[in-house]
């Protein structure tokens, strides 16, 4: 391969490289290393990202008390903190089945003002510190007198939370998570922003550092929903490429928020939040395509799937099918998906911004979305293999810090999905975590290795490279030389994940591993 700046300009045999060795400014001999288009990480908050991976992450707490411990030595470690920040706890793991009480909390911070997310992002508990610092929290839509957090008090304490990180400190989370990305071959990740998510200057902050230093691409989307011309400008005056994201229909299921048609099965009484209705959806959804301007939405539950198509369909009938299809708008998430949403998802040109590790971390006959669900509704999550057969483009990301940045791990989930009807093949996954989120932005010409293309790429120590795929029919003809099919890397569960070398993002080196 040659790179002349930041572009690709050629590929091609080995012998036939020889002639361009000679004016080349630099050779680089790979000894046999794998090279590939460079990642996209399709869903990202990267400040948050940044805070888990240098303050406190509950993810690895065995229980209740381990968390509670992991609490008081980061609180004993960090004395000038003004507000202490973690992430990760979830309660489903843990044998005590529950999460840390207020008091527990008080207890174990002295005292002091402490937010902790759960696992995904949609609740959070606080110590009576946190709380006394949002007047007015104890009468919000979502506040629990001793419980989690969630709806309007959750992004009320996340706000007053997140405005107690200095300037500096935010800095050095977001070149953190971008270091981080680009170790482990991302070489561009959509932000995820948004009123109730960060804030508009972290999302200014993030796009101004991303474009002044070395590092992945950042794409910028902004949560709030268009009701007007003014909305469109102040976010494209933002610097996002879309009005989408995490403007959320609905939660999770997880903190069972997510909005369905039947209950919870391990909460009967309770049948999730909607945030925004079809009306509201196909409002917003009209106003951008009239714009130009990308949309998209956060959908989790199978209520709210729905009625994102619903919505989508009416601006449709609105301002034109083809003006809809052509903005490629997007949903996040889309796991309770069923034959009928799958197929307007096909025929309105919708890009489903999925993420496999969720049903790695959470599926399964005896995962948490078995609990919240009961097992054969869980069973239905996140059904990729229908997705692809009818037509929906794919953009892979992890939700990051809901799940890690881990784009071979992601791979490896989508391949080997819990439910053997919804495993893609690693071919599939690959082109849809490279490709498809290129896509997903409007770029046609990226994540591919062809002359024209921008020089984004990663050198990788790998094993043996093979075809894998859910049918064994598609395996032994992709294996037959006249297929064509070139392969990669063998990523059945419990064999080690590539490597990465060396990350290069418009043909600059932004992660070289030591004594490579």
């Amino acid at each position: 391969m040659v790179v002349d700046g930041g572009t690709v300009a050629w590929v091609g045999s080995e012998g036939a490289a020889d002639s361009y060795a000679a004016g080349a400014d630099e050779v680089i001999d790979l000894d046999g290393a794998l090279v590939t288009p460079a990642f996209t990480d399709a869903h990202v908050h990267t400040t948050a990202t940044g805070l888990a991976l240098t303050g406190l992450d509950l993810a690895p707490s065995r229980d209740l008390a381990d968390a509670l411990a992991r609490v008081a030595a980061f609180a004993h470690a960090h004395p000038a903190h003004r507000v202490l920040l973690g992430h990760g706890w979830d309660e489903s793991r843990w044998p005590e089945q529950r999460p840390p009480t207020r008091a527990e909390l008080d207890a174990a911070t002295g005292g002091r003002p402490l937010y902790l997310t759960r696992a995904d992002v949609h609740s959070a508990v606080v110590t009576s510190a946190l709380l006394a610092l949002v007047p007015g929290a104890e009468a919000m839509a979502g506040h629990h007198p001793d419980g989690p957090l969630t709806r309007d008090a959750h992004h009320a304490v996340r706000r007053a939370a997140y405005a107690a990180v200095t300037p500096e400190q935010r800095a050095a989370a977001q070149r953190a998570a971008l270091a981080h990305a680009a170790s482990l071959g991302i070489g561009a990740v959509h932000e995820c922003a948004g009123p109730d998510i960060s804030s508009e200057d972290d999302l200014t902050a993030l796009l101004r550092l991303a474009a002044a230093e070395p590092g992945p691409h950042v794409f910028g989307y902004w949560a709030e929903a268009v009701t007007g011309a003014g909305d469109l400008a102040r976010i494209r005056d933002l610097g996002a490429v879309g009005a989408g994201g995490d403007l959320f229909v609905d939660g999770s299921i997880g903190s069972r928020t997510a909005c369905l048609h039947a209950p919870y099965t391990d909460a009967p009484a309770a049948g999730g939040t909607a945030y925004l209705d079809a009306a509201a959806i196909a409002e917003h959804v009209a106003l951008c395509t009239e714009a130009g301007m990308q949309a998209g939405f956060h959908a989790i539950g199978d209520a709210a799937v729905a009625a994102v198509a619903r919505g989508v369909r009416e601006a449709a009938a609105r301002v034109g099918l083809d003006r809809v299809r052509a903005l490629r708008h997007r949903v996040e998430h889309a796991e309770m998906m069923t034959e009928e949403t799958v197929a307007a998802f096909a025929e309105l040109g919708l890009v489903a911004s999925v993420q496999p590790a969720f049903d790695a971390a959470w599926g399964g006959e005896d995962g948490m979305y078995a609990q919240r669900l009961g097992a054969e509704r869980a069973r239905t999550l996140n059904p990729f293999a229908a997705m692809t057969r009818a037509g929906v483009p794919l953009a892979l990301g992890s939700d990051s810090p809901v799940t890690p940045l881990d784009p071979w791990g992601t791979l490896r989930a989508a391949a080997f999905h819990r439910t053997l009807e919804h495993r893609i093949s690693v071919r599939g996954a690959f082109n849809a975590h490279t490709r498809g989120g290129w896509r997903a932005v409007g770029r046609d010409d990226a994540g591919v290795l062809v002359p024209g293309a921008p020089a984004d790429y990663v050198v990788w120590q790998a094993g043996d490279l093979v075809v894998q795929a859910p049918d064994e029919r598609v395996a032994n003809w992709s294996t037959d030389p006249r297929s064509g099919t070139p392969g990669l890397p063998d990523l059945t569960p419990g064999l080690p994940l590539p490597t990465a070398l060396r990350t290069v993002v418009g043909g600059r080196t932004v992660f070289a591993r030591p004594n490579e």
